[in-house]
């Protein structure tokens, strides 16, 4: 029999779990590659061979989406997977009439497909669009599980930017952990703060192997989720964040909206900072399309992380979480919000960017007067660092949510702040969580 080809369009990330879940083993198709996109420098890589199966002895080639076209002409390509998240369903379509006009089928797989079920509970939390506040909601769920004495193991979407074959399970207990596995700021942001509070994260690119490595040492998993993607595992129950500052996305991007679709709980995050008519919009948005969600409200309270160092009128460059403003579309953070509030001046960091800093900008237009913390490589560390250096600012505002001054060193003084989850309304969300929990292991 023929086997069917296929090219898998990705972003190291969901591409790699729907090869391991419906393609590696699987000899009705042959995967002639994976494309990339979103991240910087991961094409020109292979899917190695110890981790694509018996069928790829040479592992799997990764080219840039740009090459798409032409790869679906050289290798005569039957069908083409569509496997990365946080866009619109405009560019999701714009894609799928590429790839038909050249021939191919265009595929999305479903959960029937993509859920891994787990022996444990998975309690996940995703969301409609990247910097909609997932990350502080899982780590309120995680700390609140912890507290009440269960074993806790918080598995993250995955971020394979290096040696896919070493990234295969990463487990992170401890911050000398980022260290060893040689973590990207992209990674750091995500898990960080979850170890500072006393978590165990695991990470990855074969969710089989880390699902069965979770299994046997924690009773409860935390799904934290990835830009507004699906979780792997099947979860006991799921929650997703909903953004009222960008009311309507939730029903425009995907994967976000089928992501609210599933949801048992639907958080309208950021109430203190939204206006009524904009959460009464993705309110009325939740309850048309999945009248089964529990909807309760949280702000996204600011906390600093140190000792108060006065900003008021002095001048401050903000350093934002790299993918709430870039592919995320949000021209600001919590730092911004932060420095605002309390009186500082913000200095513009486009002036004094360089190198693949003053790419980004350049790209992503919609950004504010704060500085994406870029750190996909050591040379794009260094050129935030020197962006930082070259401003004017006497104060840097940390709203990334990484120690910054564990990985670069700069002259000037930092403070760090971060979002934290503050339920406004409704029954708590930690209640929820434990009863949901609490049933399915009786």
């Amino acid at each position: 029999m023929k086997r069917k080809k296929v090219i898998i369009m990705g972003a190291a990330g969901r591409d790699f779990h729907n090869f391991n879940c419906v393609f590696r083993d699987n000899d009705e198709y042959e995967v002639v590659a994976f494309t990339a996109t979103q991240i910087p420098w991961i094409a020109g890589r292979k899917y190695p061979a110890s981790l694509a199966g018996k069928l790829y002895p040479d592992g799997i080639p990764i080219y840039d989406e740009e090459e798409i076209e032409s790869l679906i002409r050289k290798f005569d390509v039957d069908e083409v997977v569509f496997a990365y998240s946080d866009v619109s369903h405009v560019y999701v379509m714009n894609r799928a009439s590429l790839v038909i006009a050249n021939g191919a089928n265009f595929r999305l797989l479903g959960t029937k497909e993509t859920w891994l079920k787990a022996k444990v509970p998975v309690v996940s939390v995703c969301a409609v669009r990247t910097g909609s506040g997932k990350s502080q909601t899982s780590r309120f769920i995680a700390t609140r599980l912890m507290e009440k004495g269960y074993k806790v193991a918080v598995v993250r979407h995955p971020m394979p930017y290096g040696d896919l074959e070493t990234q295969a399970v990463q487990r992170f207990a401890s911050l000398d952990d980022l260290e060893k596995h040689k973590c990207t700021v992209e990674e750091r942001e995500e898990y960080e703060a979850h170890i500072e509070k006393g978590a165990l994260v695991y990470a990855g690119v074969d969710y089989h192997q880390i699902l069965k490595a979770c299994e046997k040492e924690a009773d409860i998993i935390v799904w934290d989720g990835g830009n507004n993607d699906l979780p792997f595992f099947k979860p006991t129950i799921h929650i997703v964040v909903v953004d009222p500052l960008r009311a309507g996305h939730e029903r425009l991007y995907h994967p976000g909206e089928a992501n609210l679709r599933l949801a048992d709980v639907a958080v309208i995050n950021k109430v203190d900072s939204a206006t009524a008519e904009q959460i009464g919009r993705v309110r009325n948005s939740i309850l048309e399309i999945n009248k089964k969600a529990t909807i309760i409200e949280a702000r996204s309270k600011i906390v600093s992380l140190e000792a108060h160092e006065e900003i008021a009128g002095k001048k401050v460059i903000v350093v934002e979480d790299g993918p709430t403003v870039t592919h995320g579309e949000m021209p600001y953070g919590a730092g911004a919000i932060y420095a605002e509030r309390n009186g500082a001046v913000l200095v513009d960091p486009r002036p004094y960017a360089v190198g693949s800093i003053r790419e980004t900008f350049e790209k992503y237009k919609h950004i504010g007067k704060v500085l994406p913390a870029m750190g996909y490589s050591q040379r794009q560390v260094e050129e935030l660092r020197q962006t930082i250096e070259a401003s004017d600012a006497q104060i840097v505002v940390v709203g990334t949510p990484i120690d910054l001054g564990r990985l670069l060193e700069v002259s000037k003084p930092m403070v760090r702040v971060r979002y934290e989850f503050d339920q406004a309304s409704g029954r708590g969300l930690d209640e929820i969580v434990l009863e949901a929990v609490e049933k399915a292991g009786r």
